[in-house]
């Protein structure tokens, strides 16, 4: 029996990354997976299909709790991990990257929560985890479009938490901000920039996108059935 048998669960970007992680790891664990992205689907897993949308396309985001709800008749889990990057210090980053990262890592969570969260309500029940970042709590040089967003994404978790449970129903909202995390992505980054980052980090390395995904399981699952407005920080005791 799987953690999350029978449970179904929308997670945006899920294509790559930690994403594709979590969607892996949800449907090894039993549940039925729908992956919302911008892109097609690049891999197969038994249990994870693609719905190609973007975030911050309301009528995309309205049409695919539609489609779930039709082929599934509930919503379970909601992990709002799509998210983007366009660093630079304060005073060069340009409206455009401001208003591209704002649309996709806030709004796109919003979007994607104002949509799901009262259908949980009304269904009685529901996880929601929104994936905020280290960068969020702390702030980072050369980031603050990006902390601003995933600040942002803490705040909209610890107020559904208090919203959705109203009328006594069980939706719980949760955010889990990863430290660095050796994704692809990540796999790219000179290691002179990288090695740095490790020693800020007590545990001295990256994570493993396995051991985000690990975090939002546990979140997603009833194990965490008495946890609601939390921040699950996954980052080695990285300090920015």
């Amino acid at each position: 029996m799987g953690r999350l048998n029978d449970k179904v669960a929308i997670v945006t970007g899920g294509s790559n990354g930690i994403g594709r992680c979590i969607c892996e790891t949800f449907a090894r664990e039993g549940a039925k997976v729908v992956s919302f992205d911008v892109n097609e689907l690049p891999y197969e897993c038994v249990n994870v299909e693609g719905y190609k949308g973007s975030v911050t396309d309301r009528e995309a985001v309205a049409d695919l709790v539609s489609y779930v709800e039709d082929k599934y008749e509930k919503i379970d889990i909601l992990v709002n991990n799509a998210g983007i990057t366009r660093d630079a210090l304060t005073q060069k980053i340009t409206e455009e990257m401001w208003d591209l990262v704002v649309d996709i890592n806030l709004k796109g969570t919003f979007n994607l929560g104002q949509a799901v969260g009262p259908f949980m309500m009304e269904q009685g029940s529901g996880s929601i985890i929104n994936i905020a970042s280290v960068v969020g709590e702390y702030g980072n040089i050369g980031q603050a479009n990006y902390a601003a967003t995933k600040a942002g994404v803490i705040g909209l978790a610890k107020t559904w938490a208090k919203e959705f449970a109203r009328k006594g129903a069980g939706v719980r909202c949760n955010v889990v901000a990863p430290g660095y995390t050796m994704t692809d992505m990540m796999k790219t980054v000179p290691e002179t920039v990288l090695e740095p980052i490790r020693e800020k980090t007590m545990l001295r390395r990256l994570a493993e996108p396995q051991e985000i995904a690990n975090g939002v399981l546990f979140l997603a699952s009833d194990e965490a059935s008495y946890i609601t407005g939390h921040v699950l920080s996954i980052n080695g005791g990285l300090r920015l």
